[in-house]
């Protein structure tokens, strides 16, 4: 597995959904379980910012992951964790300054 090391600029979020069951009854009662042992994965949207060649070598390792295989990454929180990434996109900012957002996605169990 390889490990993603690129430390994003500052403004990185982190959003935070737990998989939930619902079931609702015709009186109005609900009742929720958890959905799973790991119901809480993080979604990170990120940003980097630098020179072409950097923002390039950010693309060259996504573009291999390909959205398929995961890499181990640790967010500006430090929880180290295994990640996919099936978006991103990159911006020239002006001459040889570029951009590239990103959003890494936790998975379980590869």
């Amino acid at each position: 597995m390889t490990t993603f090391s690129v430390e994003p600029t500052y403004g990185a979020q982190v959003k935070k959904a737990p998989k939930v069951r619902l079931s609702v009854f015709g009186d109005g009662y609900q009742q929720r379980v958890g959905d799973g042992i790991n119901r809480t994965a993080r979604v990170w949207t990120l940003n980097f910012v630098g020179d072409k060649s950097a923002i390039d070598a950010i693309d060259l390792f996504l573009a291999t992951e390909d959205g398929i295989t995961s890499f181990t990454w640790t967010p500006p929180t430090g929880a180290v964790g295994k990640w996919l990434c099936s978006e991103w996109n990159n911006a020239i900012i002006e001459y040889n300054h570029w951009t590239l957002n990103a959003t890494f996605y936790e998975v379980f169990g590869e």
